[in-house]
C-alpha cells in the first residue's frame, strides 16, 4: 500500500474516533439523572472514610468547611 493510503487509513480513523467522542458525550450529556438521585450533596459523614487526596469532591468540601 502507498503512502497516501496509510495517510487516509490514519485520517479515517481519527475522525471516527472524535465523531465516537462527540455523539457519547452529546448522549452523555441528554441522559437523565437516575431517580433518588436528583438532590445528593456532599456531606462530610459520606466522605470521612475514604482516603482519596485527590478526589475533586474531598477538595471541595475542604474549601467549604463552616466552623
Amino acid at each position: 500500500m502507498s503512502k497516501e493510503g496509510y495517510l487516509l487509513i490514519a485520517i479515517i480513523v481519527i475522525i471516527a474516533l472524535i465523531a465516537i467522542f462527540v455523539i457519547s458525550f452529546v448522549l452523555y450529556k441528554k441522559t437523565p439523572v437516575p431517580k433518588g438521585c436528583e438532590d445528593i450533596k456532599i456531606s462530610d459523614e459520606k466522605c470521612k472514610g475514604c482516603s482519596n487526596t485527590t478526589c475533586e469532591l474531598n477538595k471541595n468540601m475542604e474549601g467549604e468547611h463552616h466552623d
